[in-house]
């Protein structure tokens, strides 16, 4: 890979994680619900997941695809019934009282954020194009080189949002206003499907 072209995969990989998509959706409403220490396996488990999910695509999954594309169909309403899941756990995710502290419910746990990549519309978008177009014989070397490219650019980027989300808790001092930031978070998360369903 020369030098040229690890450079727009940094760059490819820096726009398209710190860009709004459903892990950064989930981890922003992590952080002001839950805060960053809460939210670290959460942020562990998108980056390092979704590096795996590279490299085992990388590695011949996408061919098993190419042979049944019924698989893709069934992945993507699936991970459309389950961002919706995802979506109404975060819309009720405030706290019962104002007086409570903490928000109910957990935050992901590093397994589950890990498990959600293989769900996550965008995630695939960015490891198969980030596969086709920054690795000329898809060699073991090239797509680990590009598992380990986005996992240094993502978790700086996805730790942004769950930062942002935490600073975003002085504001959201109340059950209403919390509750209302929770919805909004919500409904922006279902928005990120539209692609998804319009799509072919």
């Amino acid at each position: 890979m020369t030098y040229e072209l690890i450079l727009a995969l940094i760059g490819f990989a820096f726009v398209s994680s710190i860009t709004p998509g459903p892990n950064n959706m989930m981890l922003m409403a992590s952080g002001a619900n839950f805060g960053i220490r809460r939210s670290i396996p959460h942020i562990l488990g998108v980056g390092l997941g979704h590096s795996f999910m590279i490299v085992v695509l990388g590695a011949g999954l996408v061919q098993v695809f190419d042979t049944f594309p019924i698989m893709l169909v069934m992945m993507k309403w699936g991970s459309v019934a389950y961002l919706i899941y995802l979506s109404w756990k975060i819309a009720n995710a405030a706290p019962k009282s104002p007086d409570e502290p903490e928000a109910e419910g957990k935050p992901l746990t590093f397994l589950q954020a890990a498990a959600f990549q293989w769900v996550n519309p965008k995630g695939w978008f960015m490891a198969l194009t980030a596969i086709s177009a920054y690795t000329s014989d898809h060699s073991f070397a090239q797509v680990l080189l590009v598992a380990l490219t986005f996992m240094c650019t993502n978790l700086p980027s996805i730790f942004f949002w769950n930062a942002l989300g935490q600073q975003a808790r002085r504001f959201l001092n109340n059950h209403g206003r919390l509750r209302a930031f929770n919805i909004t978070m919500a409904v922006l998360l279902v928005l990120t499907l539209i692609p998804i369903i319009r799509g072919h």
